[in-house]
């Protein structure tokens, strides 16, 4: 244990907030929540028309999402051990102002890279949100009354995946709006969160002598993470598989994740702790949550391209065609969460949503250009109920397992190996589709007797009004086709989610905020039992009785 000293009242224990005090601590960190899922989701059903105005590709259209998950990726396990040393209000915050700036400079992008380049700076103030969200809420509520306040996360998350998709829609279908106010609608709404959590948020400020940031670790891990994603990105496509470009890139991100590797377990304050990572609690909820990231976000995100490009509906349509997913995450993680919270078991709940997720990718799996919209809803809602019950919940069962010291760290190497896997997910998937989509319209070029190179630009770009009417059949036909075999893949990965949970150890969620209170209980009931003298409470539990 390090020296920290701490004003946190012992949550679970006399002294402990209200309700109604953590409902109002509560708003502006689920704002700021809603904030971060918005950034992707308002840009989901809009990024086909933003896209094809700044006449991008379909290389570039996946990049504006990988962008920001890349470097959320890289920052995240930064921000979480920073959480753990300084004062992760003032964190929260600092993150907030970065989101804002790149959304702005998003907003006043002129051409699909400078997007790109924007997305990027905007996916570090997301990497710090999505960390220091569930860190807060942590350092506040105890695990096992944690699962009830996951109702009102995932009501927020429903929110803002069902709302973010029907905004984005209705924006760039408003002529005196325009594509761009996709991005500056973030900014108001992220000034008003950091108001709020300026009047409301009170968190313990962690103060430590001599604090060491493993800054060559972080370095390297970021390195490493984003040479392999830049390599997923532009495999099969600018260079085959096999080929030097393959052999340097890959090689070098296993040099620099083996080198990160050799730093974390040398440094002082390592950036991933390896002795957390490598519990089996955490090392299976790190691949759960890699496998749930790399087919949610890889399956998703094309799900505004499928309904658009592939079915041809209107981006208002598209976000109105996404509500069953997200209705499915609503009503899952708050029933859900309500019911661990009355149990105190965890486990059960993940791996039924691992196994509907799996079915849900399933369904999807089937569709075509010509599918039933009722059958494309019904997969869409079983996608929803699994992650509703599977992405916070590995998280919960991570943090049930760590000292409050060390919560920062742990959350955020969960979250980082979500956003690698949604990183991961949404590269190879779009290198896949892109493929496909390339193949099949040469394909059916061909057989309509029409030169390959006739309707290339069918191909490359997502500018479908500059295309003949017959071009724009085909192109439509190869999207909707393409995107169902897509989803086919989200399912192969999903699977190692199910195998994942099934291998957790089935645990009861703790009643107290620290490790060091659950401990102190079972040592005084033992005594207690066994009918000797109670021992002396640590300090921190003394200063919580005084605070009555």
């Amino acid at each position: 244990m390090s020296a920290t000293t701490t004003t946190a009242r012992p949550t679970g224990q006399p002294g402990q907030m209200s309700h109604r005090q953590t409902l109002e601590a509560l708003s502006g960190l689920l704002l700021v929540l809603f904030v971060a899922l918005v950034s992707s989701t308002v840009v989901s059903t809009a990024l086909p028309r933003i896209i094809g105005e700044l006449n991008g590709s379909q290389t570039q259209y996946t990049w504006v999402v990988t962008a920001t998950l890349l470097t959320a990726t890289a920052t995240t396990p930064i921000w979480g051990k920073l959480a753990d040393l300084f004062n992760k209000k003032q964190l929260i915050q600092i993150s907030i102002v970065i989101f804002v700036l790149g959304s702005a400079i998003a907003g006043l992008s002129q051409n699909a890279g400078q997007l790109i380049a924007a997305r990027a700076f905007q996916g570090i103030g997301v990497g710090g949100l999505q960390a220091l969200v569930q860190v807060a809420i942590a350092a506040m509520i105890p695990p096992r009354e944690r699962g009830r306040y996951n109702g009102y996360l995932g009501g927020v998350m429903a929110l803002a995946t069902v709302g973010g998709p029907l905004l984005g829609g209705l924006i760039v279908d408003t002529s005196w709006l325009g594509w761009r106010w996709c991005f500056f609608v973030g900014v108001p709404i992220a000034i008003i969160a950091l108001v709020l959590l300026q009047a409301t948020l009170r968190l313990p400020t962690i103060r430590r002598d001599n604090v060491k940031i493993d800054y060559l670790g972080a370095t390297l891990i970021a390195a490493g993470v984003s040479v392999l994603l830049i390599w997923i990105s532009f495999v099969d496509g600018t260079f085959p598989w096999v080929s030097w470009q393959t052999f340097a890139m890959v090689g070098a991100a296993v040099v620099l994740l083996l080198l990160a590797v050799l730093v974390e377990k040398r440094a002082a304050e390592p950036v991933v702790p390896l002795g957390i990572v490598t519990q089996r609690t955490t090392a299976l909820s790190i691949l759960g949550s890699l496998a749930v990231g790399m087919a949610m976000f890889g399956g998703a995100v094309f799900l505004g391209q499928y309904f658009q490009i592939g079915r041809g509906y209107s981006p208002t349509e598209a976000g109105l065609l996404t509500i069953p997913m997200m209705a499915g995450v609503l009503l899952s993680s708050i029933i859900a969460g309500r019911l661990i919270s009355r149990s105190g078991k965890i486990k059960p709940y993940i791996v039924v949503g691992a196994v509907v997720l799996v079915a849900g990718f399933g369904m999807l799996g089937t569709i075509d250009h010509t599918t039933s919209l009722v059958f494309v809803g019904a997969g869409m809602l079983l996608v929803g109920i699994g992650v509703g019950m599977t992405m916070q919940n590995l998280v919960l069962a991570v943090q049930n397992t760590v000292a409050l010291k060390d919560i920062g760290a742990a959350s955020s190497s969960v979250a980082f190996f979500r956003s690698l896997g949604g990183a991961m997910g949404v590269s190879i998937l779009g290198a896949v589709l892109a493929h496909r989509v390339t193949t099949q319209i040469t394909h059916d070029l061909a057989a309509a007797g029409v030169p390959a190179d006739a309707g290339s630009g069918g191909t490359s770009a997502l500018n479908l009004d500059a295309l003949p009417d017959a071009f724009q059949h085909i192109v439509r036909a190869a999207y909707g086709d393409a995107t169902g075999h897509i989803f086919l893949i989200s399912a192969a990965i999903a699977v190692v989610g199910v195998i994942a949970a099934l291998l957790l150890r089935p645990v009861t969620l703790r009643t107290s905020l620290d490790l060091a209170d659950t401990e102190q209980a079972i040592t005084t009931a033992a005594a207690a039992i066994d009918g000797v003298a109670e021992p002396e409470p640590p300090a921190a539990a003394q200063n919580g009785a005084r605070r009555l």
